[in-house]
């Protein structure tokens, strides 16, 4: 049983009539009471993430809508090797080519800007703006794309320059009235480009897909990130929230998340913030693999489509992804070291075999901090580190070993005040920017999400 003290985070999927989806009365800034959820979302399924504890139940995903059906045999019959140890320093593993960034060393920020939205996305833009006017029996606006072009700067512009409204960029009131602005276009020219604005025609919705209006802008997104990609060794899959208040069946709350209410996508990333690939959670993806997703679960299944959607565009290169606990298993580590990748992550005691001769998080919680234990899978090439932080963690990796270790101290100045008794870090653990106890990161994206929203209703 689990009470609301042992309750870390709440993933509720969007209903499949995602009509009604918002038409809650709760405050939405005031935590989100379960209350005044319709009847079709509390209907829906949704995930539950419990705190640390020391017990194997602590990590399980709990189904709101779908109760566990298994049939008590075992998932995993093949006899498992095990060897206590690290692994052996002197192995090479594929060498990776070092990234080189030397072309856009001398490219403005607006040159960068314009990689990823080029003619392409205000060709897009104009051909929707003119389908639109024509479906809602409105007079084509005949905007051209510089004018388009404007618009989407002014928008840009009100993400960091916020105003309560749109039109007060044009307001007579020195306080308000924004020069730069006023001189780049007219107010009511700006206001017809957001009134027909669209990305998709709606005389072709798709109802199997709830984000199609975003669909073929997301596309190019999608395909510019992937061209302009600099292979980077060491990636990162996580997921990511984009604040949004207002209504759409998408819209999620995260309990325990900085951005508590909004999109949640899927987000692979190198180690600088670069979005490598992405694709938003909608519960039902048309665009899911029903075979990855059986494998892999709903969480981990995008990533391995992400590094499937890379190798179509660069030669097939040894990535290092590193993700947290929601995703890793041993299933994923194997398939990832199969198709010539490697992975490190957080684990889940569930997700461990049991006969993995590893100390129990109860012994290890009476150890020293920096105290560690490793063991090693053969059978799948897969060393386990079970480690005393401020809790008990264990890291899995295909590549990282134990040594070298590195010094405590400075892994947590950036994070608070070092332990009064300095341990040492793990190689495995160490590679992962001194988040190991709660979240297994390697990348800055959700800091730029963070400083790139406002909380206006666009």
């Amino acid at each position: 049983m689990a009470y609301n003290d042992d309750i870390d985070k709440i993933f509720i999927e969007p209903p499949d009539n995602g009509g009604i989806t918002d038409k809650d009365s709760g405050d939405e800034d005031g935590g989100g009471l379960i209350d005044n959820l319709p009847g079709s979302q509390l209907r829906a399924p949704a995930e539950v993430r419990l705190v640390k504890s020391s017990t194997p139940e602590d990590n399980l995903l709990y189904s709101t809508a779908h109760a566990s059906t298994s049939s008590g045999k075992s998932k995993l019959t093949e006899k498992i090797e095990w060897i206590i140890g690290d692994f052996d320093k002197n192995f090479n593993h594929r060498e990776f080519p070092a990234p080189n960034f030397d072309h856009y060393h001398n490219f403005s920020p607006v040159e960068l800007f314009e990689m990823f939205f080029g003619d392409d996305v205000y060709e897009l833009l104009q051909t929707e703006i003119n389908n639109y006017a024509l479906f809602t029996n409105c007079t084509n606006p005949q905007l051209s794309q510089d004018e388009i072009k404007c618009a989407i700067a002014i928008l840009i512009l009100s993400g960091y320059n916020v105003l309560p409204g749109k039109r007060n960029y044009w307001d007579s009131k020195p306080d308000m009235r924004n020069e730069l602005v006023v001189n780049s276009m007219r107010r009511d020219r700006f206001l017809q480009v957001c009134k027909f604005l669209h990305c998709a025609d709606n005389s072709k919705p798709n109802p199997a897909d709830k984000i199609w209006k975003m669909r073929p802008r997301m596309h190019l997104i999608k395909k510019k990130c992937l061209q302009y990609f600099v292979p980077e060794e060491k990636l990162c899959y996580d997921e990511s929230m984009i604040k949004y208040f207002g209504r759409h069946s998408c819209k999620q709350f995260i309990r325990g998340k900085p951005i508590r209410f909004g999109y949640k996508m899927w987000c692979l990333n190198t180690p600088s913030g670069y979005l490598v690939n992405f694709e938003l959670y909608q519960g039902n993806n048309p665009r899911r693999s029903a075979e990855y997703e059986k494998s892999f679960g709903k969480a981990s299944a995008p990533m391995v489509q992400m590094l499937d959607e890379i190798t179509k565009l660069k030669t097939l290169l040894p990535f290092h992804l590193h993700f947290d606990n929601l995703f890793a298993s041993i299933k994923l580590l194997t398939h990832l070291k199969e198709n010539g990748y490697q992975g490190t992550g957080t684990i889940r005691e569930n997700r461990i075999p049991r006969d993995c001769p590893l100390p129990s998080k109860k012994i290890m919680e009476k150890k020293a901090r920096g105290t560690f234990a490793p063991i090693i899978d053969r059978t799948h090439g897969i060393l386990f580190v079970r480690w005393v932080d401020n809790g008990v963690v264990t890291v899995a990796s295909t590549l990282n070993g134990v040594e070298p270790t590195s010094g405590l101290p400075s892994t947590l100045q950036r994070y608070g005040s070092p332990p009064k008794s300095p341990g040492k870090v793990p190689s495995s653990t160490a590679n992962t920017d001194g988040r190991v106890p709660d979240d297994l990161r390697y990348d800055r994206i959700d800091h730029f999400v963070a400083q790139t929203q406002d909380n206006k209703r666009r």
